[in-house]
């Protein structure tokens, strides 16, 4: 390999190597409208490996450890060695979702036992997580994710902090405290002036037809976009969400009654989250959303995380109760990434199975994730669910996932989320 970009012992990029990767992928995330995200992982603790081994027991463990890090992000990153025990990974396409399976995944891929000698030891790994921002440059975002890991480190290690999350000069006490409540206006203006809009993102059939649509929020201030990233963590820490959640069922169900009187009896899914369901009102906001939108209950989807379906809550097992009653359908959101118990599936009162784009990503190069799609898939048809893959962006996943007993994708491939006349137009032009 060129000595100048690559690094001899990992064969990684070098420092060099992944800033001028960083630029090349930022731009072309941009380009795509793609998002990007960066992943700055170091091994706690190496100091006293080097000083037991040695820098050549030291070298042996890094180049140990980087080639297991090559091997789990094969295809999917683009990795670099930025001096000592510390990688950079560049992952294009990638989520603040699934760029934490992905830091999780790191994590215990570094905890593997390593041999030195005749000691079997258990190195651990602290990983700072940074998404790209508009307008962002690459040095700035890499920079983020090297203080977020530091974060990381801080805490004891064995752990990955996300970029935003960590505790930073200037962005603890009274200026993050103001910007929190900036947002919180902003919410409040957008509920009273309209500023919020739902747009929808088909879920497809492999036999063409559209399966349902879901609704995700948009959110517009004084000509001013605030990201769902942004607006969720200070809605659930205010009490906000609920509102922002009633909302959305409300105009969600309003929609499905247009698309109905356009002679699209399309199912609209709406996303529900914890808030709503532990508070008592909740099946009196449904109802009401249902009786307003003047809608057949089965044109209205809730999408609810596992964890949900599980919570021993007894307010939020009688909404869910009562929410199958009333004839909405329940479909279980990003399953395979959060708290996935066979042993309980059976006994989810859930009609639509939706599998988490960190699976489909990988495809149709990773045999492992074919293997576990494969798997799920058909376990979701014996149990009578419906079978949704999320995140396809290309042929290539399409066509790996029509072999696999998937029902049905969505994602770019097939549309992006458009507003509701665009999805009416978009409808009538493939009807």
């Amino acid at each position: 390999m060129d000595a100048i970009g690559f690094d001899p012992l990992t064969g990684f990029l070098d420092r060099g190597g992944c800033l001028r990767a960083a630029v090349r992928l930022t731009e072309f995330c941009r380009r795509q409208e793609k998002s990007f995200a960066v992943l700055w992982a170091d091994l706690d603790r190496f100091k006293q490996v080097n000083e037991s081994f040695g820098h050549l027991g030291g070298d042996a463990v890094i180049a140990m450890v980087a080639r297991r890090l090559g091997d789990a992000l094969a295809g999917r990153a683009e990795a670099a060695r930025m001096g000592g025990d510390e990688f950079v990974f560049l992952i294009p396409s990638c989520d603040r979702r699934e760029a934490e399976v992905i830091a999780d995944e790191l994590l215990r891929t570094i905890a593997a036992p390593v041999e030195v000698g005749n000691i079997r030891m258990r190195p651990s790994g602290s990983i700072g997580v940074a998404i790209l921002d508009n307008g962002e440059e690459s040095l700035a975002f890499i920079e983020r994710a090297d203080r977020a890991m530091l974060e990381a480190k801080r805490l004891g290690g064995g752990r990955y902090v996300v970029s935003g999350d960590e505790q930073v000069p200037g962005r603890v006490g009274v200026l993050l405290a103001r910007e929190e409540l900036v947002i919180e206006t902003q919410i409040h203006a957008a509920l009273e002036s309209g500023g919020l809009t739902l747009h929808y993102q088909p879920i497809i059939d492999f036999d063409g037809g559209i399966e349902s649509a879901e609704a995700l929020m948009r959110c517009r201030v004084d000509g001013q976009s605030l990201p769902p990233g942004k607006i969720i963590p200070v809605a659930e820490k205010t009490g906000l969400i609920a509102r922002l959640g009633e909302w959305s069922m409300l105009n969600a169900a309003q929609h499905a009654r247009r698309l109905r009187d356009y002679g699209f009896a399309t199912k609209v899914a709406v996303n529900v989250s914890r808030a709503q369901l532990t508070a008592p009102r909740f099946i009196e906001a449904l109802y009401a959303a249902l009786y307003c939108g003047d809608i057949e209950p089965e044109l209205l989807e809730l999408e609810l995380t596992e964890s949900l379906f599980l919570d021993v809550s007894e307010t939020v097992q009688a909404n869910l109760k009562a929410a199958k009653q009333a004839g909405v359908s329940l479909a279980i959101d990003d399953f395979g990434t959060g708290y996935s118990c066979l042993a309980n599936l059976k006994d989810i009162p859930a009609s639509k199975l939706k599998l988490d784009r960190a699976f489909v990503s990988v495809l149709p190069d990773d045999r492992r994730a074919l293997a576990v799609v494969r798997a799920i898939a058909q376990l979701g048809r014996e149990l009578g669910m419906t079978v949704v893959a999320e995140g396809v962006e290309t042929e290539q996943q399409f066509d790996a996932l029509a072999g696999l007993n998937v029902d049905a994708v969505q994602g770019f491939l097939h549309a992006r989320p458009m507003d509701g006349e665009a999805l009416i137009e978009w409808l009538r032009r493939r009807h």
